[in-house]
């Protein structure tokens, strides 16, 4: 997988971890195929201002939020291999790590979890559906010594 970062934020993670963090939710989704190694993903680091923006326009929500996807929609006859596009807003991860007592690195990992499951095509909106995700996110996370987020 070929992924893009950006960084307009000085509250990130470095950037190997955010990368790490990606390949291996990328790699890891149970009956998934494997991405293609040439399948290109963008990742920006936010501040609350742009994500604010970002949660507005798409979601209608004027607040920011911890973490935006969007997955890649291709036009009818238009083949590109692209996954889509992950936002992560440094401050609400920072606050939200610190509001649940959770490690601030295993909050990051699992908010980039959380949006490569979306761009996967898992979503929360259902009960059933955020069942589903909610495992598989706590599987992936387990496999890499993250306890679970939702028990803290």
């Amino acid at each position: 997988m070929q992924i893009e970062l950006q960084i307009d934020s000085s509250e990130s993670p470095e950037p190997d971890s955010i990368i790490a963090w990606a390949e291996w939710a990328s790699g890891e989704i149970l009956d998934f195929p494997a991405l293609n190694p040439q399948t290109e993903l963008s990742i920006q680091v936010i501040d609350e201002t742009a994500m604010q923006t970002l949660n507005h326009q798409f979601r209608d929500k004027n607040k920011p939020t911890n973490v935006l996807s969007f997955p890649y929609e291709p036009m009818p006859g238009v083949t590109l291999d692209l996954l889509g596009d992950i936002a992560l807003c440094a401050p609400v991860i920072q606050r939200e790590a610190a509001e649940q007592g959770k490690p601030l690195m295993d909050h990051w990992a699992h908010m980039l979890v959380h949006g490569m499951l979306h761009l996967r095509g898992f979503d929360h909106i259902e009960d059933e559906e955020a069942e589903v995700m909610e495992a598989l996110e706590i599987e992936l996370l387990a496999k890499h010594g993250i306890q679970n987020p939702y028990e803290r």
